[in-house]
């Protein structure tokens, strides 16, 4: 016997199809004049490439719509539940009727429906799917630990697409249109001060940080490296500052740490493990006032 997979609460196949198999109460293929069809207004996916639709267009043109997108009926019209990119390039290749499957669901389940469509065909970007996460939440009034049950996904991946909505606007942008990916977001929000995220940001794009490269950066910040006062500004400046640091642990013979604000304020810490370390550089600081004195 088939294991039956479980998501959704309902269990998901009676929501989205996996092999192309109409869902209960809509084993018929209808055609529909493309005119009383109208697109999903909580639609979780955003942008659609032009370029991409030409093409679907032009393949739809000559061999048809293959799989019948999903709708369900709204006052004598239809309204998309799955299948919009198809719908767009129907249109676009100047057809008058699609195939399509008319399925009961209310409001919340054609969002959900909508949303785990996109993501099993990993049609939304991140940023998407993180506002559609948001909008469920906000609109049914879920938790995210309810929220994870019903679209079958881990709680820790509902909140770490959520904490991306945390991040400066232009960085959230760059992750909607691919200049960067889940792996640089993720190591940006390990950082608090939103002016070194977009400093971070900007030298992802102009030199092609990796993740790894990206996950060092931020470490050495949180770290108190002198790096950030310099994320995504001049790399010369951080390489003074840790021979300084160098220079200064070698000097005492102890760890030395720098913390820089974005704004080039900060501190020195000097290292001690015991009241012996404590007291030797207390005497090594008073020689050195006595000097200067």
């Amino acid at each position: 016997m088939k294991p039956k997979r479980q998501a959704l609460g309902r269990g998901l196949d009676s929501l989205i199809p996996m092999d192309d198999v109409p869902a209960s109460g809509a084993s018929a293929i209808n055609e529909i004049d493309i005119e009383l069809i109208q697109p999903n207004p909580d639609q979780p996916r955003s942008n659609f490439d032009e370029e991409s639709l030409a093409e679907l267009a032009v393949s739809i043109r000559e061999l048809g719509i293959i799989q019948p997108i999903s709708l369900r009926s709204v006052g004598g019209n239809y309204q998309i539940i799955a299948g919009e990119r198809r719908y767009r390039a129907a249109r676009m290749a100047g057809l008058s009727t699609v195939p399509a499957y008319i399925r009961v669901a209310s409001d919340s389940e054609l969002t959900e429906m909508a949303l785990i469509e996109n993501i099993q065909r990993e049609d939304l970007n991140a940023i998407e799917i993180a506002l559609t996460f948001k909008k469920l939440i906000e609109r049914y009034d879920l938790t995210q630990e309810r929220l994870s049950e019903r679209i079958g996904k881990k709680r820790a991946t509902v909140a770490n697409f959520l904490r991306l909505l945390r991040l400066p606007a232009e960085v959230q942008l760059g992750l909607r249109d691919k200049r960067l990916d889940m792996g640089h977001a993720r190591a940006l929000l390990a950082i608090d001060d939103p002016t070194v995220q977009l400093k971070i940001y900007k030298r992802i794009l102009k030199e092609g940080l990796s993740v790894r490269k990206v996950e060092d950066l931020v470490k050495s910040i949180r770290e108190g490296s002198a790096e950030a006062r310099s994320a995504g500004e001049n790399t010369s400046l951080s390489k003074d500052f840790e021979l300084l640091r160098n220079h200064l642990s070698s000097k005492f013979n102890t760890p030395v740490h720098f913390t820089c604000s974005a704004s080039g304020s900060g501190k020195i810490t000097f290292s001690f493990k015991s009241e012996d370390e404590l007291e030797r550089l207390i005497t090594i600081f008073d020689d050195v006032k006595a000097q200067e004195g």
